[in-house]
């Protein structure tokens, strides 16, 4: 199995942690957004990361290769089969990807991005509006469904940890951390979900990277 893109992605990081979890190898090619790359373009036509080939079989889109994967590749069982847990658990990761990601990505893209991969100053009047605007009733709200077990869905691990963890990845490479006084059973859930191998070592890889 091949997984085109890079784990600075929360969207390629997501996928790598499911991976990693489901207890599969999966050679990474390193690969950035647009590459012209042919076996990229083969398995992503619009360029996006991930993409992803397995033999004969190729897409992108993190949800469609974690789809893909689960069904192949059932045991640990990461996305509920009962009805309501499995709409939870598409509802979170849609939350995270779609909501978290967005607003994250502002900060990420015109801190990080811009400046240091295109080689222009980003718009930091959005990245400061978002961090103080938009990420706070997102954190409000993370907070306030964390159940007790500290895993959203059926008290153990699922895809919606996984994909709830990747964006804060993003945000802790611009600085913003979870206030453990305000948002406890966050910043619990996000310490112990980066403790895992899964997204420790890919922290500690994008770490190194940003010299850290």
């Amino acid at each position: 199995m091949i997984l085109f893109g890079s784990s600075l992605s929360p969207f390629v990081r997501k996928t790598l942690a499911f991976i990693s979890e489901k207890g599969l190898q999966v050679e990474i090619k390193p690969t950035g957004l647009g590459s012209t790359d042919p076996q990229f373009r083969e398995a992503s036509p619009f360029g996006k990361i991930p993409g992803f080939r397995d033999g004969d079989f190729a897409i992108s889109d993190s949800t469609a290769i974690i789809t893909y994967l689960e069904a192949k590749y059932p045991e640990p069982a990461l996305l509920p089969l009962e009805p309501k847990s499995r709409a939870r658990t598409i509802w979170y990761e849609e939350f995270a990807d779609t909501i978290l990601t967005a607003a994250a990505g502002k900060l990420f893209f015109n801190r990080v991005v811009a400046p240091r991969f295109l080689g222009r100053e980003g718009d930091l009047e959005a990245a400061d509006k978002a961090e103080k605007e938009e990420l706070p009733p997102l954190f409000d709200y993370i907070e306030g469904v964390i159940p007790a077990s500290g895993h959203f869905v059926d008290d153990r691990l699922t895809l919606a940890d996984i994909a709830l963890t990747s964006p804060f990845v993003n945000l802790m490479h611009v600085g913003v951390e979870v206030d453990a006084n305000s948002h406890p059973k966050t910043a619990a859930f996000l310490q112990t979900m980066l403790a895992r191998p899964s997204f420790a070592q890919l922290v500690s890889q994008e770490k190194a990277f940003f010299g850290g």
